[in-house]
């Protein structure tokens, strides 16, 4: 599959820089919801570059630090917990990507946007549904964002080991839900979540 393809359509319509926006863990029941934005060489081959949901861990640490020292700019932020109760998660996923674009180094004239809903974005954007399989600049935020919430997350379960968050990051695993059960929430837990497990 050819993942410039959408990028070499906006370049087609006048649109001269391009980033890539995606976000990581909208889903769990605990922890932040990251995002991050990537302004790619355009034509830049990565090996194995796909959406990071396809990709072993392995490959995404990999790719994580060659897409750092490629990329001629990228932001990777997050909307912490607190921020998805108070805000809900699709607002703070905004808040976010958001976040993320505004750590870029250089200007850009578009943004993709992986997902069916802008509303939030402040910068010019198109979404794209599936846009972490399609497009390289998507692709490459995807594995960031991807990377380093696994990774905080598995910060997270050195201080509440009871929950096991470095095997399910926090999402609403069988495992996950017996710990909450057994021990009730800490305060990484999105409570907005919780309501219909506890």
């Amino acid at each position: 599959m050819d993942l410039w393809c959408l990028e070499r359509e906006a370049r087609a319509s006048g649109h001269t820089i391009v980033c890539g926006v995606d976000e990581a863990g909208r889903g769990p029941l605990a922890g932040p919801v990251y995002a991050a934005a990537v302004i790619l060489p355009f034509g830049l081959t990565l090996d194995k570059l796909d959406d990071s949901k396809k990709l072993s861990e392995k490959t995404r640490e990999s790719l994580f630090d060659e897409i750092i020292s490629k990329a001629l700019a990228y932001g990777i932020a997050y909307a912490d917990h607190i921020e998805v109760d108070e805000h809900n998660i699709l607002n703070a996923t905004y808040l976010a990507m958001n976040r993320a674009m505004e750590k870029l180094s250089m200007e850009f004239d578009l943004a993709l946007i992986d997902g069916n809903r802008n509303q939030g974005i402040t910068y010019n954007s198109k979404c794209v549904i599936g846009g972490d399989g399609l497009s390289a600049s998507i692709a490459a935020a995807s594995i960031l964002a991807k990377v380093s919430r696994d990774r905080v997350m598995i910060e997270y379960s050195k201080l509440h080991p009871e929950y096991g968050f470095e095997r399910h990051k926090g999402y609403g695993t069988k495992a996950h839900i017996n710990a909450l059960q057994e021990h009730g929430p800490c305060e990484i837990h999105r409570k907005t979540f919780l309501s219909r497990i506890l």
